[in-house]
């Protein structure tokens, strides 16, 4: 059970706990990370299309070990990067050393950021975190105040469908065991309907919607049409 103070952060420590497992590995590209490294670069390629990354301003919400963040970094951007996992935090800040990029990383709530510097991100990313807090709609709400006016929002989960539970959580967590028992839960998953509804309700207006297909085998990504497992989606604050 969540208590009252992880509740108030919009935080489920149990989640938290178990990408701070992880931790020591997050960079191992053949690792229990493994997905997320090859899915980088579509996710990268998805922003860079439809927001300006060199010296903008951009954040990266639940940044892990800040695979992410390293490509705005490089792609130019001035990267903020939060997290409330301070195990992935300590090995993002100490992969830097190893890349020589410059990324602020910082142990804090999206929501509690957005009380503090509201209206100066250019762009914001929130990569396959909003299936993991208690409340995505908080979240979205604390990253439209986030951008500036004309900014632009990413994010990228799961949908909430048969399909989703088969390649998710049966295919990937237990059969081929790309990821650890346990990482999704399928009730978290959240329909593209569900988060545009989250968007209309902190005034951001969807720009885009595309399915993210990835081969285990093959280990090749790419955006498709179909959103039937995984989603990307593009959103603005209106100027």
């Amino acid at each position: 059970m969540t208590d009252h103070t992880s509740r108030a952060l919009n935080v489920d420590r149990a989640e938290t706990a178990k990408f701070d497992r992880l931790a020591s590995r997050w960079w191992d590209p053949d690792g229990e990370s493994r997905p997320l490294h090859d899915l980088n670069p579509v996710r990268l390629a998805y922003i860079a299309e439809r927001a300006s990354l060199g010296g903008a301003r951009v954040l990266d919400v639940g940044c892990g070990g800040g695979l992410l963040s390293e490509a705005l970094a490089r792609a130019g951007a001035n990267v903020t990067a939060i997290d409330l996992s301070p195990g992935v935090l300590d090995v993002a800040r100490l992969h830097l050393f190893e890349s020589n990029l410059k990324v602020d990383y910082r142990e804090v709530s999206v929501e509690a950021l957005a009380d503090d510097e509201a209206g100066t991100y250019d762009a914001i990313a929130c990569m396959e975190m909003l299936e993991h807090v208690p409340d995505p709609g908080s979240v979205v709400g604390a990253c439209a105040r986030l951008l500036k006016p004309g900014g632009k929002v990413f994010f990228s989960t799961l949908n909430r469908t048969p399909a989703a539970f088969a390649l998710a959580i049966v295919g990937a967590e237990y059969v081929m065991r790309l990821l650890p028992r346990g990482t999704h839960r399928y009730a978290q998953f959240i329909r593209p309907s569900e988060l545009a509804t989250a968007l209309r309700a902190a005034s951001l207006e969807l720009a885009d919607l595309r399915g993210l297909d990835y081969n285990p085998f093959t280990r090749k990504a790419a955006t498709k049409p179909s959103v039937a497992v995984n989603y990307l989606l593009a959103a603005e604050k209106p100027r």
